[in-house]
């Protein structure tokens, strides 16, 4: 676009206030009621809305839903709001339409008819979006307690079971975890699906995880065939899973975080997916390192920009911040840095019993759109266990410029008296500021709206922003694996497109961006076969739509619905 985005006066009076932000951050931590040392950078008042917007809903059930509560996020009826869908375990699942008004107050409508039968959306832990058949619309993956749901995406947020038509394996056992990637050659997207206790076994719970699944599409197929899957055995009861490229030879692997509670003699796992092979895990020999945790949740992000990832593992006790050892060449062999970051996140911040924490979701954003990565961790007890804080709040923990996290939760209002599970990070009324929705096991979701940075009296506009959705023809539309180096003045911003990951829960639509002071900004994409495109030159605080070959990227301006 040759043409200026167009550029709301809130957004101009938002980039001076952030050049403000280091003299107003004192004052405004003092409003708020900190103890803490200064945080010097803007802070997110968040603030929750959830049976105001529409959104009555609880995640519940016996034991086999002490675990799972997830959700996806996604537009199911093209107008590039994200929708949500949020499973209810013993209760049926809920598809909610976005009709939040652009800016505005969030507002949610529950869909009564998708086109499935109620009882099947009953037994739900966890959903995820993507297009499945490369139609332009997105599918939807629900993980059970019992056999799995791959419903096909139609037209108007309606749907219909293509299990059987796609030859996808349902299974019946109890499933956690999911993640998706393209692999080479393939139209279709190869499907991994994470399991938990093996509930048929013999002495079950203890040590009887089930296997996972890989299922691979069949080559040359005209409409998706998954009769094939493969088994990756052994299982560890996994709770989350990621196809991830971790040491960016353009070829993901699998990552799967495993819940040490049930398995024995098991760990966190790295499965190799090769092209044409069976997969395998990489073993001691590979240079994988033993890690046994509670492992509940993963979290991908480049914090630094340099090009390689690095992972938010959450447990019951203390986060891991894994960051690759590159001095041993080659090998999938990580340092932990979480206690050097500030990223532990091992005990509540507020409400302190003297009692670890139990984490779940993790999900790398930008939310106060400084630029700096934050890392949003779901949290609360898995039940009524003794030996572990009851109240658990849910952490914010925000990035700054020297790479350590502090602690604003409390601040930020998210600070309640529920057990979260799974999560959905979006922008959901598209004002260039994240929102979040939170799924708590036993009591209603909470839906918190981003309403600014906390200042003196009040709140203030935030830094700017931008907002990126990808396309390409053929095979992959979505350009799953896709990878975005935005430059922004002196500094590069990374970003990768993932199906899988969090816990139970996932997000798809616009990648969000925080610009900071930032007025333009310089985009290029390595497309998931590997070529980089030119770079596109866009303004801030827009939505931009690129197309794979086009010579210019183009703005999209959110209409109210």
């Amino acid at each position: 676009m040759r043409g200026r985005g167009r550029r709301p006066l809130c957004r101009i009076a938002g980039s001076l206030a952030a050049l403000l932000g280091l003299a107003s951050a004192a004052l405004a931590q003092s409003e708020a009621g900190s103890p803490s040392a200064v945080f010097g950078a803007d802070t997110p008042l968040f603030v929750e809305e959830a049976e105001a917007a529409g959104i009555l809903h609880s995640y519940d059930g016996p034991w086999e839903f002490f675990v799972g509560g997830g959700g996806a996020a996604f537009d199911c009826d093209g107008d590039r709001r994200q929708d949500v869908f949020l499973a209810g375990g013993k209760n049926a699942g809920t598809l909610y339409r976005n009709l939040s008004e652009t800016g505005g107050s969030l507002a949610f409508e529950a869909v009564d008819d998708i086109g499935i039968e109620k009882a099947d959306l009953e037994n739900v832990t966890g959903a995820y979006a993507l297009d499945i058949d490369q139609d332009g619309r997105q599918d939807l993956v629900l993980l059970r307690v019992g056999a799995n749901l791959v419903l096909r995406g139609l037209d108007a947020c309606r749907f219909e079971d293509a299990t059987r038509a796609w030859n996808i394996e349902p299974g019946r056992e109890w499933t956690t975890a999911f993640s998706a990637t393209f692999e080479p050659g393939n139209r279709f997207p190869t499907l991994a699906f994470g399991n938990y206790v093996d509930r048929s076994a013999p002495g079950s719970p203890w040590g009887t995880c089930s296997d996972n699944l890989l299922m691979r599409p069949a080559k040359g197929a005209e409409t998706p065939d998954y009769s094939e899957p493969q088994k990756l055995s052994p299982g560890y009861c996994a709770l989350s899973m990621l196809f991830t490229d971790w040491n960016r030879t353009g070829e993901p692997a699998l990552r799967i975080t495993n819940d040490r509670q049930y398995y024995r003699g098991g760990e966190e796992q790295l499965w190799r997916v090769e092209p044409g092979r069976p997969a395998r895990p990489y073993r001691k020999a590979d240079g994988w390192q033993h890690l046994s945790i509670w492992g509940m949740g993963i979290a991908e992000a480049d914090l630094d920009g340099d090009g390689w990832p690095e992972y938010a593992l959450t447990s019951m006790g203390d986060t891991k911040l894994q960051v690759l050892d590159r001095e041993i060449e080659d090998l999938p062999a990580y340092r932990d840095e979480a206690y050097d970051r500030g990223a532990t996140a091992h005990r509540p911040y507020d409400g302190d019993e003297g009692k670890p924490s139990t984490g779940w979701h993790a999900e790398f954003a930008d939310f106060n759109n400084d630029m700096n990565l934050d890392l949003f961790i779901a949290k609360g007890n898995v039940e009524a266990m003794p030996d572990f804080a009851a109240f658990d709040p849910d952490n914010l923990l925000m990035g700054g410029f020297d790479g350590i996290f502090t602690e604003r939760g409390r601040e930020a209002g998210l600070a309640r008296h529920t057990k979260g599970r799974g999560a959905l990070v979006a922008d959901f009324n598209l004002d260039g500021a994240l929102d979040l929705l939170v799924v708590n096991r036993g009591g209603p979701a909470s839906l918190f709206r981003n309403t600014g940075a906390i200042a003196p009296h009040g709140t203030r506009p935030l830094g700017n922003f931008l907002q990126v959705a990808l396309k390409q023809t053929g095979e992959n539309v979505d350009a799953i694996g896709a990878r975005l180096a935005i430059r922004v003045g002196t500094k590069t911003l990374m970003r990768t497109v993932h199906v899988g990951g969090g816990h139970a829960s996932g997000t798809s639509g616009f990648v969000h961006l925080g610009l900071g002071v930032g007025e333009r900004a310089q985009i290029r994409v390595q497309w998931p076969d590997g070529e980089w495109s030119h770079p596109y030159r866009v303004f801030a605080d827009t939505f931009v739509l690129i197309d794979r070959g086009a010579d210019e990227a183009r703005y999209w301006y959110p209409a109210t619905p």
